[in-house]
């Protein structure tokens, strides 16, 4: 089992800047991908950014390419993405997710472990 707890979200104006971060635990959790995905309000869940356990390999959505970037500590078993140039559209709850067969891929039933989410809200 893996366990992903997520922190980082809040409020932000629009041109601002957030960081997520995501904690794992469990049996060999740095050996997996980690992926960020999000979902607004009477929206479908969307993937936003992924990487490979050795941070060689990342994926982005077209909507967040040179905004989002994101990265991974093996030791401290973290993932973060750093989030740039924030919109209003970003608006939504942030959920990490590890995937152990699938390296970086933007499909979510490739994920197996998520955690609970973290709100984040960009004012314009």
């Amino acid at each position: 089992q893996v366990q992903l707890v997520e922190s980082g979200g809040g409020l932000v104006q629009a041109g601002g800047s957030l960081r997520l971060s995501c904690a794992a635990s469990g049996r060999t959790s740095s050996a997996y991908a980690k992926a960020w995905f999000r979902q607004a309000p009477g929206k479908e869940r969307e993937f936003v950014a992924a990487i490979d356990w050795s941070s060689k390999m990342t994926n982005y959505a077209a909507s967040v390419k040179g905004r989002f970037t994101i990265s991974r500590d093996n030791a401290k078993n973290t993932v973060s993405p750093q989030m740039n140039s924030l919109k209003p559209e970003d608006t939504a709850l942030y959920y990490c997710a590890a995937n152990e067969r699938y390296s970086a891929t933007s499909v979510d039933w490739a994920y197996d472990y998520w955690g609970q989410g973290t709100q984040v809200t960009v004012s314009s």
